[in-house]
């Protein structure tokens, strides 16, 4: 894939490089992180090499030739404005040249716009959120309706302690994992994995090894919405899941909803609130609903950002005989591995290519007791 922005635009550094070697060396890279740890065969699983993201932001840089997309230049200092953008979904980009074309054309839309945001996702829906440095009234209303309809898209407007939603705020992903296909509300704003075809086979990844090697009860930290919590919970018992985020909490359970599932109990409390609890050491209100003596918590995924899991976390973690460990940094994830594979050994190891043309990397390592 070729974009006329490569070598300009901060978005994609690794332009000069085919896929294919892109590839081959975050390969190369992970091997060499994980080689203190593990010398058995790495899954690779590749993206789309366009067309990929179902999250975009822009900035809208005005001048005499009206309003334009813009992303920050390579040499940090200045903005390029886009003709193009490969790299996001079809649904995102068959919307977002002509929302531009609309808000050039019309004063009330354009006045003092600031940024857009894009969220969409593999089943096509598409939400674009719209910000403001002024209040938005009626006459702004009225013409964002008509965009919305226009697109065929939710539109949400923003600005200083203001959000103006003419529809609804979020949109349903449908995942296909195995043979079951999932439903996900995805919020504005809130966390998404960034390409719903990569996600779909990091979620299949991880309920394969769960298949293979979870036991007892099964425990999530850093659950989200339920990306990976609502799937794997068909092959355990009982289920308890924790996040930070009020707004993730909710939609997590909405999502349970959606799918039929009844068997998680979500929790609003930090990882550290949770090794608390779990020891002993502190009680929470906000699980005086549930016995923690009654799971038999045997496996446990941790999805963390990417400062990775802090000292008390991985303390935690190495009392489970079953890690399922996804990490959006794999530097990170080598220093936590030299904590737990004092306790555990690595039966499964996986890249995952959320991120192409840039040298991010997603990995999994599933991680056995050796005490088992």
């Amino acid at each position: 894939m070729i974009c006329r922005h490569f070598g300009e635009c901060g978005g994609c550094s690794l332009y000069e490089l085919s896929y294919e070697e892109q590839l081959r060396r975050k390969k190369e890279s992970l091997y060499r992180l994980l080689k203190p740890f593990y010398n058995a065969e790495i899954e690779f699983f590749g993206s789309m090499k366009e067309h990929f993201r179902g999250r975009a932001e822009y900035k809208i840089y005005h001048d005499e030739e009206g309003c334009s997309y813009a992303m920050r230049h390579m040499d940090k200092r200045r903005f390029v404005k886009l003709k193009e953008c490969p790299m996001v979904l079809e649904s995102i980009e068959s919307r977002m040249w002509r929302l531009l074309e609309y808000v050039n054309g019309d004063e009330e839309l354009k006045s003092r716009l600031f940024g857009v945001e894009f969220l969409s996702c593999a089943s096509g829906e598409t939400l674009i959120t719209m910000l403001y440095h002024r209040k938005l009234e009626d006459a702004w209303i009225k013409r964002a309706k008509e965009l919305e309809s226009r697109l065929s898209a939710c539109i949400i407007g923003r600005s200083r302690k203001q959000k103006v939603v003419l529809n609804k705020e979020y949109v349903t992903e449908k995942l296909l994992v195995g043979e079951r296909k999932y439903l996900y509300r995805h919020y504005e704003q809130s966390f998404t994995q960034p390409n719903p075809s990569v996600n779909e086979k990091m979620i299949s990844w991880a309920v394969k090894g769960a298949c293979r090697y979870g036991e007892g009860d099964f425990c999530e930290l850093y659950a989200g919405a339920g990306n990976f919590t609502i799937p794997l919970s068909t092959l355990f018992p009982r289920c308890i899941a924790t996040e930070i985020s009020k707004r993730s909490i909710g939609a997590a359970k909405e999502n349970c909803a959606l799918n039929g599932i009844a068997n998680i109990e979500f929790v609003r409390m930090s990882s550290e609130e949770f090794t608390e609890a779990l020891k002993g050491r502190r009680e929470f209100n906000r699980l005086k609903s549930i016995d923690l003596g009654e799971y038999d918590l045997k496996t446990v995924l941790v999805d963390p950002p990417r400062a990775g899991l802090d000292e008390g976390t991985r303390r935690l973690a190495a009392g489970f005989e079953t890690i399922i460990y996804i990490s959006c940094n794999p530097q990170t994830l080598a220093r936590d591995l030299a904590d737990l594979c004092k306790t555990h050994l690595i039966v499964e190891a996986a890249l995952f290519d959320q991120f192409p043309y840039t040298s991010h990397m997603e990995a999994g390592v599933i991680l056995k007791s050796k005490k088992v």
